[in-house]
């Protein structure tokens, strides 16, 4: 029950008044926030979060020339290299101008299972496939083809961690400790204790 997820309500969400809309889904599968804030990102801020490594932004790099190549862009005139560390850092540079052109809200989420049930609650990364029923498939249609011809980032809404791992990282970068907050909803009980597990215990 204890597992948490990091999430950030990227600038164009909260420039477009969803905050609250998002919230209240994870809210509505059970999870429970356990810290919040609303922040304008720093490069270090940033740098904490990504810890990009070469490899990382080469992987990027490779990852958006294949893209580029299956909607039938030439990876070059878009982004004036076909070098995949190249690519990368651009694309991580206009990354970092998306995540500081405005305020961001940074929460951490908690409950069973937190990292994987946010991300199916969030959707696929690019928002004109996500699926209906998905933050990004209900209020983006941003799609990476888009996003490679205009030089930005596909403005996806919401990030969250990928991983238990990738989350204990995320959190301490955004959060100290005495800004998490321990508490007890009032229906986790309900949720998560009451029901046949605790009457089949009670009669042994």
């Amino acid at each position: 029950m204890g597992e948490r997820t990091l999430v950030l309500i990227k600038p164009d969400a909260v420039q477009r008044g969803l905050m609250g809309e998002i919230i209240t889904r994870f809210e509505k599968c059970g999870l429970k926030i356990v810290a919040a804030k609303l922040v304008m990102a720093t490069r270090e801020k940033l740098d904490g979060h990504f810890h990009a490594t070469d490899e990382w932004l080469r992987g990027i790099g490779v990852k958006t020339t294949e893209g580029c190549r299956k909607d039938g862009v030439d990876v070059e005139d878009v982004m004036g290299t076909t070098n995949p560390l190249e690519i990368g850092t651009k694309i991580m540079g206009q990354l970092y101008d998306y995540l500081m052109s405005g305020p961001m809200v940074v929460l951490v989420l908690q409950g069973i299972h937190a990292v994987n049930a946010v991300r199916k609650k969030v959707g696929y990364t690019i928002p004109s496939i996500a699926e209906p029923g998905t933050i990004r498939g209900d209020f983006s249609i941003s799609s990476a083809d888009l996003a490679n011809v205009v030089g930005s980032p596909s403005r996806n809404l919401v990030h969250a961690s990928s991983s238990v791992a990738d989350a204990k990282l995320e959190i301490v970068n955004w959060f100290k400790d005495n800004e998490i907050i321990q508490w007890e909803k009032i229906d986790e009980g309900i949720m998560f204790v009451h029901g046949e597990y605790t009457q089949t215990k009670k009669g042994d």
